[in-house]
């Protein structure tokens, strides 16, 4: 498709979504395929190249296994979405039929504390349908005999649509598919929001380019730049960029099994890539947050502390070249680590869709669904989200996630 355009068309729409990646896409998405809206939407995205956005550097994969079920059952609508994209896609034969690669997430406790975690864990995802199943070090070895298990207590592992999918063309396909349906897309960025005088509305935007853009209602899909985003409504958010490191390598000796995206007791991960090549990802041990635009690589730790914890736990990873290197962020929600959607308590045509702690990728179907049935409806239809509201930041009723890689 063609390039955006850099100055809106109208000066005022139904929809304002702020950020275009896959959560904004997503969102517009559901709005503009579903018969029951039929108002005009405009997307502002400062790159149109989403050089730097966080669905860009996303190791792209899904779990189940989580802590609470309401992200279970989230991350088993993106599975049902993924395997059946064509025909949500409304069978266009321009658009690919996709399906996960389920090698699944190799959970490896080392501690009876966190063991427990993986028993307590493994029982809501059992009562949600999910497959996970729990496995001694002797059964972990049997089947996946490339593990060094000599420290560890209780491993768990889901094998049923847990595991790498192709997050870019779905991504792509729903932006397209978007604009297709007449959203409007625009290379911009905003500068200032505008309330009324009672400051229980939001009346407008200001662009860069020094257009005032008004609206009806206004959504926050900007990932790590949320609390910016919201502060120029007047609120706090606690969502911050916290930086993740990944690296691709490549085996002298690749396994001869797919490998599940384990993550270790050091808090690195690492997973099948394909070809003889893996993706390790992680973070130092000092995680703070960092500047927007901060997106330089610590060249140490690779050498320093990411290859022995690969070699210790897979013995056969003793002889490796590191292929690339990058880094990105996570939109981490500080308070419980879990999505903030849906209105402000007192702002209610200012719309949360932020916060996703690493895990928004996988999300962004079902909180796209969602937050389209949110803005046409005034509540949700599918899975109710209320859980994930703004309104329990201050209330404090957190919602733990206690499963954040």
């Amino acid at each position: 498709m063609k390039n955006f355009e850099n100055t809106p068309k109208n000066d005022k729409y139904d929809v304002i979504i702020i950020g275009g990646a896959i959560m904004g896409s997503s969102t517009a998405w559901f709005l503009s395929q579903n018969p029951d809206f039929n108002g005009t939407i405009l997307v502002v995205e400062k790159d149109q190249k989403y050089e730097f956005c966080s669905t860009a550097h996303t190791t792209s994969c899904i779990r189940q296994q989580f802590s609470t079920k309401l992200n279970v059952e989230i991350s088993q609508f993106a599975a049902d979405f993924i395997n059946n994209f064509q025909e949500y896609m409304y069978n266009d034969a321009r658009v690919p039929k996709l399906a996960i690669k389920s090698f699944g997430y190799m959970y490896l406790a080392a501690s009876e504390d966190f063991a427990k975690k993986l028993r307590s864990n493994q029982k809501v995802q059992a009562a949600a349908g999910a497959a996970t199943e729990l496995l001694m070090p002797d059964q972990i070895k049997s089947k996946y005999p490339f593990y060094n298990v000599e420290d560890i207590k209780l491993g768990s592992i889901n094998l049923v649509n847990e595991g790498y999918w192709d997050s870019i063309t779905v991504f792509e396909w729903m932006k397209n598919k978007a604009r297709e349906n007449g959203v409007e897309y625009v290379e911009n960025e905003v500068t200032d929001i505008t309330k009324n005088k009672s400051e229980d509305r939001i009346i407008s935007i200001k662009l860069a380019s020094g257009e005032t853009i008004n609206g009806e209602k206004f959504v926050n899909a900007t990932g790590p730049r949320a609390a910016l985003t919201s502060k120029m409504a007047g609120i706090e958010i606690p969502v911050e960029p916290r930086k993740r490191y990944s690296w691709i390598f490549k085996a002298e000796s690749p396994l001869d099994r797919d490998l599940p995206l384990t993550i270790d007791p050091s808090g690195f991960h690492v997973r099948e890539n394909g070809g003889g090549t893996y993706q390790a990802g992680g973070h130092g041990a000092y995680d703070p947050a960092v500047d927007f635009d901060d997106f330089v690589m610590d060249d140490n730790l690779w050498e320093t502390t990411v290859w022995p914890v690969l070699f210790n736990r897979i013995p056969q990873f003793e002889s490796l070249k590191l292929i690339s290197q990058w880094a990105g962020h996570y939109a981490m929600n500080t308070v419980d680590q879990n999505a903030i959607i849906g209105p402000h308590n007192i702002i209610q045509n200012f719309f949360f869709l932020n916060g996703f702690s690493g895990h928004g990728t996988q999300q962004a179907p079902a909180m796209g669904r969602g937050l389209g049935e949110y803005l046409i409806y005034g509540k949700y239809k599918t899975l109710d989200l209320t859980p994930f509201h703004f309104d329990r930041i201050g209330k404090g009723n957190s919602i733990i996630e206690q499963a954040v890689i």
